[in-house]
Formats: C-alpha cells, sequence, structure tokens
C-alpha cells in the first residue's frame, strides 16, 4: 500500500511501488485528467503537482510520493471555483483539441505558484510542455491575465488603486 495525500484526500493505493504515479493515478484513483503521452517524461501531459512542484507523473514510481501530496488537475480547482488560470484558459480559448491542457495548466499554475508576476520569456524558459496544435500564443496571453489580476489585487490591498 502506497499512503499519500491526493487532491486533498488521504489515499491509499494498493499498487507495485515502481508503478509510474500516472498509472496509479489514473487506473487506481481513476483520476483521468492527467494524460498519457510520450511516457518518457518529455512532452508534459502528464504534470502533476507533487509537494507544490510540477513533476512529470509517466517519471515517477508511486513509491516515490509516499507521505507526500499530489495535485492533479481534478483538484486545481477549488470546489465549484476554477483556479484563475483554468478560467484564463476559458476566457482566452486557449485549448484546441485539448490534450496536453491538464498538464500545461499544472505545470504553469506551478510556476506562478513560485513566480507570480512571471514574464511571457519566463514562461518560455519554464514550461517545456509540448503542445502540438501550438497554442502558445494564446497560453501566454492568458497567463498574462492572471498575472495582471494579481498585480491590480496587490496594488488594491496596498491601496495604490
Amino acid at each position: 500500500m502506497i499512503d499519500f495525500t491526493l487532491n486533498g484526500e488521504a489515499v491509499s493505493l494498493d499498487v507495485p511501488p515502481e508503478m509510474p504515479l500516472l498509472w496509479a493515478l489514473r487506473e487506481s484513483a481513476g483520476l483521468t485528467g492527467t494524460k498519457f503521452s510520450c511516457g518518457i517524461g518529455n512532452c508534459g501531459a502528464c504534470t502533476v503537482h507533487l509537494d507544490g512542484a510540477a513533476v512529470r507523473s509517466c517519471s515517477v514510481p508511486v513509491a516515490n510520493v509516499a507521505g507526500r501530496a499530489v495535485i492533479t488537475i481534478e483538484g486545481l480547482a477549488d470546489g465549484e471555483a476554477l483556479h484563475p488560470l483554468q478560467q484564463a484558459w476559458i476566457d482566452h480559448q486557449v485549448p484546441q483539441c485539448g490534450y496536453c491542457q491538464p498538464g500545461m495548466l499544472m505545470a504553469i499554475s506551478a510556476l506562478l505558484e513560485r513566480r507570480p508576476d512571471v514574464t511571457d520569456e519566463q514562461v518560455t524558459e519554464s514550461i517545456t510542455n509540448i503542445c502540438r496544435c501550438g497554442t502558445y500564443e494564446r497560453i501566454r496571453s492568458a497567463v498574462q491575465s492572471v498575472v495582471q489580476k494579481t498585480d491590480e489585487d496587490l496594488d488594491e490591498e496596498n491601496g495604490n488603486v
């Protein structure tokens, strides 16, 4: 049994310890939002958060998450309230086929946690996820709309309206 926290809930999965986290999530936990694509950690479709850091779940043995916290795309929203990045994805019509989008959202949301004022250049340098449809311009627009909202919220909190 591998015990860890999954999207805020304690779980125990009876899986082989060497099983990739991706397959434990999809097959044993029933969370299919995390996608399989390359299987070697290059494309990023399988990105999840492990203790807040973006990781490629196809390359992480499930034994490595014992006692730790995993967040998948299903856990990114706060109940019915979408994560600001998810709302920006909708507002900027980012997805085309949508296959890479869960991993892309997870990678960028982890980046925004570390760097809430990220620039386009930093997104380009930091995010190595692959979008075969080429929606990178819409992705950058969506990210910058979240960054601008964060800046506006900070200005309001500091009385700089």
